[in-house]
């Protein structure tokens, strides 16, 4: 019931500050945290549940570990947070709705009540995701809709587990479980890029302190194996967003077929430096397997999530891996103007890329 009037309390202060249409967009969203909280039951009732998969049993074990040692070792913000399980009736949480201009490589943003705003709108229906989606591609925006494994509530709410964690393997569970929490730490307005690169790297940081600790460092190597896929796909895309980017300034001075034409070269370049970079790896990189189909928004979705783990990663080496301290400087470097904290990040991104 807590949690039940925390929704509600939202739902009124959201329909004091929003228009019709925008108060659909909540209720869906509301209805759809509301559907999970509303059928989830006690991990622990779960676990010794005579209709549990052995598979899902233990999985549950596992993550009731990692839920003590995220709030012991990393000391991450826990609270009552995946002490309860759902079932979901499909492989994702959400869908994020990403949509670009056609001559631009900043996403359209979003903006909400208490966070602020953001390059992404989640969806629990994905009809109503691609309703909105055509709406934009009628403006004749770039867009890509991807399913979400989990989300976090940002500790507004105690959020569950479900069956998109117990679906992945061991250390993919753990290290997301490890991100969501992150969220609950440290969150700034209208910097996607800042928090989701932050949460990423608390994740691989706590994996590798997770496997060590449990004597299963090799595994690790699986781990650093797909930053690599990431990080050589991120090299690939600076490189054309730069060349985007550059065309994109001379839209007031081109003709729009002209444009599309020299874009959708560099995009099917890039496309095609991804394929032959792939043959190389023995499992999908980020963009999925080849041959890919790429525009704005996937390149921006791409970025936001990314760019600054290895700055983020410098600094918690440069606090001795003490996550408390990490974390203060954290939200210190928050506190600073945007183009300030992107700056300190870029030259802490650049450290640690020497130190390898």
């Amino acid at each position: 019931m807590k949690q039940l009037s925390q929704i509600y309390l939202l739902l009124l202060l959201i329909t004091g500050l929003s228009g019709c249409t925008t108060i659909g967009y909540y209720s869906q969203a509301i209805s759809g945290h509301f559907s999970l909280i509303t059928r989830a039951e006690p991990v622990a009732e779960v676990i010794h549940g005579a209709e549990t998969l052995p598979d899902t049993r233990e999985k549950l074990k596992l993550a009731m570990e990692a839920r003590y040692f995220a709030r012991d070792q990393l000391a991450l913000p826990v609270g009552e947070t995946f002490l309860e399980y759902v079932q979901l009736d499909r492989p994702w949480a959400v869908v994020n709705l990403v949509v670009v201009p056609e001559f631009s490589l900043e996403p359209h943003r979003w903006c909400y009540p208490f966070v602020g705003c953001q390059a992404y709108r989640g969806y629990f229906s994905l009809e109503d995701a691609r309703r909105e989606q055509t709406r934009f591609r009628e403006d004749g925006y770039d867009t890509f809709i991807g399913g979400v494994t989990a989300y976090s509530t940002l500790g507004w709410f105690d959020d569950p587990l479900h069956s998109g964690f117990t679906r992945l393997s061991e250390d993919h569970m753990v290290a997301l479980m490890f991100h969501e929490l992150a969220h609950r730490v440290v969150y700034i307005a209208e910097d996607t890029i800042f928090n989701e690169s932050f949460a990423t790297a608390v994740a691989l940081e706590g994996l590798r302190l997770w496997l060590s600790q449990r004597d299963e460092a090799d595994r690790f190597d699986a781990a650093l194996a797909r930053l690599q896929r990431r990080n050589q796909t991120l090299t690939l895309v600076h490189e054309a967003t730069g060349s985007l980017e550059r065309l994109y300034r001379q839209a007031d001075t081109l003709a729009p077929d002209n444009l599309r034409a020299r874009k959708q070269g560099i995009l099917t370049q890039l496309a095609d430096d991804y394929g032959k970079l792939s043959e190389t790896w023995n499992e999908p990189g980020p963009f999925g397997p080849a041959p890919v189909t790429l525009n704005n928004a996937k390149l921006a979705l791409l970025r936001q999530y990314n760019q600054f783990v290895p700055g983020f990663r410098q600094l918690l080496s440069d606090h001795d891996h003490d996550f408390p301290a990490f974390y203060r400087a954290v939200e210190e470097l928050g506190q600073r103007p945007l183009d300030q904290r992107s700056a300190a990040l870029t030259q802490l991104s650049q450290r640690f890329e020497e130190n390898l």
